[in-house]
């Protein structure tokens, strides 16, 4: 019986992960993230494999909403990097400074970092990053000017160094 159900998603992968991880890259424009969500696909198929009635339609549904995460995921992080850097005095638009926000973000102290990722990169309310961190918020607040102007700051300094 074990013998059977393996071959059976064996014949299924071999016949469905192709087109499947085709559509997935059409739609990411990344091989990469296209073959981690068909291959994520059929992973979340395998662990339901006794009760999906309809193992393509489950693939198919699963693999848009995987992608519909991934594309909120991309544009959180878009926003998050407008957000923290709206602010910020740029020269010129051929100026090109090249900081990257991201390893900015990531270089702040704890206290401060995880603030900013749940505020612009999960895009979270205040009153729902201060229930998650136990903190009030209007210490949130505070930690989210701190680490605006701590980014701020050296983004001026990647820009004046690059001028």
């Amino acid at each position: 019986m074990k013998g059977s159900r393996e071959r059976a998603a064996s014949e299924l992968f071999a016949a469905l992960y192709p087109r499947l991880a085709g559509w997935c890259r059409r739609l990411v424009d990344d091989d990469g993230t296209a073959h981690e969500i068909a291959s994520e696909a059929f992973t979340r198929l395998w662990s339901r494999w006794t009760t999906v009635a309809e193992p393509r339609g489950f693939l198919y549904v699963t693999a848009a909403n995987l992608v519909r995460d991934h594309w909120r995921k991309l544009e959180r992080e878009r926003r998050a990097v407008r957000r923290a850097t709206a602010e910020v005095v740029v020269g010129p638009p051929n100026e090109q400074a090249d900081p990257s926000v991201r390893l900015l973000v990531q270089s702040l102290p704890e206290r401060l970092r995880v603030p900013i990722l749940l505020h612009y990169y999960a895009d979270m309310p205040i009153r729902e990053v201060a229930a998650l961190t136990g903190r009030k918020e209007g210490t949130i607040k505070a930690d989210l000017h701190a680490a605006r102007e701590m980014l701020r700051a050296h983004l001026r300094r990647s820009l004046d160094r690059t001028v």
